[in-house]
């Protein structure tokens, strides 16, 4: 983007505008969900199922927590890899858009404390606000200090195209995607390239819905298969076992709660594990729990 010397109101609405609006995410309105008290309900819905399950396979108070590692692509800010290295695990975020970077970056880096910065996250949404107030409210950011962690080196964002990136096979013990595969071209790629990083035995934990990002996109190639298509690529054809599936979960993404409009996606969350070498096996008894609400 080339900017003039002496930029127009017109023009710097336009830029903005077109800064809130990236495909990816609203990086603004994302503050909300990832760094904001009243995003808390968002987290709970979305977050916490991916934390509660981390924890349960493995215990920090039974292990090494930062032994092990955990990559969580799509991370936008950074909060759902900010939140498992304050538990103690070696995570790693991953993000693409430039602009989720950008404001990630800014949070991450140059703020020490709470509530320090102030937006305006709705302030250019112009359609179903009940009053002007909560067009302009302004919020601060963030609620909880970027440095809150129990030792140095835990917790790292790394920027790239997920696809290019992570190629070295048998990595990580985790990966926990919220809101991520859906972001591809072409999900099976994704689900290879998950297969392919995580040790023999590792899991991924997925929710979120399928708002295939390039789907009808001019000049992009995008496939949209259903969930029940990637649950048996994924099982059939790539070598994960499913250990617990819970479909028709409600799920909200960067929400104004002010808003007379409201979406709530009926999300699908999924613990899966690579499966294990032939020859070392473990016990197959272990029975995949589908929950529909």
């Amino acid at each position: 983007m080339v900017f003039p010397t002496k930029p127009s109101l017109q023009f710097l609405l336009q830029s903005t505008h077109f800064l809130l609006k990236d495909r990816i995410g609203i990086p603004s309105s994302n503050h909300l969900s990832d760094r904001l008290n009243i995003g808390a309900h968002e987290r709970e819905l979305c977050y916490k199922p991916i934390i509660d399950e981390i924890v349960s396979i493995y215990p920090p108070n039974s292990i090494t927590p930062s032994d092990v590692a955990i990559l969580v692509p799509g991370a936008g800010l950074g909060r759902l890899a900010h939140e498992l290295a304050r538990l103690g695990y070696r995570c790693e975020g991953n993000e693409f858009s430039m602009f989720m970077l950008l404001a990630s970056n800014f949070i991450l880096n140059q703020s020490c404390d709470t509530h320090t910065h102030t937006i305006y996250p709705w302030v250019l949404q112009f359609c179903n606000n009940l009053s002007y107030e909560h067009q302009v409210a302004k919020v601060t950011i963030p609620d909880i200090s970027p440095s809150s962690l129990p030792q140095y080196g835990l917790f790292s964002m790394c920027a790239g195209d997920f696809l290019e990136v992570y190629t070295t096979p048998g990595v990580w013990d985790c990966l926990a995607c919220c809101f991520f595969i859906d972001t591809a071209h072409n999900v099976i790629d994704y689900l290879q390239a998950i297969h392919n990083v995580l040790k023999p035995g590792g899991y991924w934990i997925n929710f979120g819905p399928l708002l295939y990002h390039f789907a009808g996109m001019p000049n992009e190639f995008s496939i949209e298969p259903s969930w029940d298509d990637i649950r048996r690529i994924a099982t059939e054809e790539i070598g994960f076992e499913i250990l617990k599936e819970e479909r028709n979960r409600p799920s909200y993404y960067i929400q104004n709660p002010q808003s007379m409009l409201q979406m709530t996606y009926n999300s699908v969350f999924m613990v899966a594990r690579k499966k294990m070498p032939a020859a070392i096996e473990p016990d197959q008894s272990s029975r995949v729990e589908i929950h529909k609400h």
